[in-house]
């Protein structure tokens, strides 16, 4: 009889904590809503964390969809229609900060360098893709590698470069340049790649 009464506040014990902490496999994962009250956004090591109020707004850009390489648009061109050159603007691939679109001042000298080669081409376009790491889910990160894409849009147009000339997509963490699971990896993978289009 007294060993029931033991057993059972352990039992009690044992399921309260694990209803409270569940099965977690890999990184927690934290999709805000736009406008909710968010707990803010941490990644695994506890780098980086945003308090509640700073994470971007969440909503699509232009042309988006929740599939991945989402193609936008300004023009009325169809990237598909042209040549691909990814080894042209390879170098010039521009890096983020975690969970940011803004284009960080040491990597604007590659925008220039990007605008100087459209400006010296004027029948060539360009497609500007976003990438992500792989935290956040699959929707955020989709989100802000458009984000991402669309950001070297702007600095691109700010520079003289026809908006209509620039298309821009999102592989969000889909297509890492380093598989790894590691800060170093991370930060290779959160980038806009650069690929020219020249006309067939």
């Amino acid at each position: 009889m007294k060993m029931n009464k033991l057993i059972f506040p352990l039992m009690i014990a044992l399921a309260t904590m694990l209803a409270t902490t569940g099965c977690k496999k890999g990184i927690n994962k934290v999709t805000p809503l736009p406008g909710a009250n968010q707990t803010g956004i941490t990644d695994p090591n506890n780098q980086n964390t945003l308090p509640p109020g700073n994470q971007m707004d969440l909503g699509p850009g232009p042309g988006m969809s929740s599939g991945p390489g989402t193609l936008a648009t300004s023009g009325s061109w169809d990237p598909a229609n042209t040549v691909q050159d990814r080894a042209a603007l390879a170098a010039y691939t521009v890096h983020f900060a975690y969970d940011s679109a803004a284009v960080l001042s040491k990597e604007e000298s590659k925008l220039v360098i990007v605008s100087e080669s459209l400006k010296s081409d004027p029948n060539v376009k360009l497609l500007i893709e976003g990438h992500c790491d792989e935290r956040g889910t699959e929707e955020y990160n989709r989100s802000l590698g458009e984000r991402r894409a669309l950001a070297a849009r702007e600095a691109l147009a700010n520079a003289g470069i026809s908006a209509d000339r620039v298309a821009t997509r999102s592989y969000g963490e889909d297509r890492a340049a380093d598989p790894g699971h590691t800060p170093a990896a991370w930060s290779k993978n959160r980038r806009d790649e650069f690929v020219l289009l020249h006309p067939k």
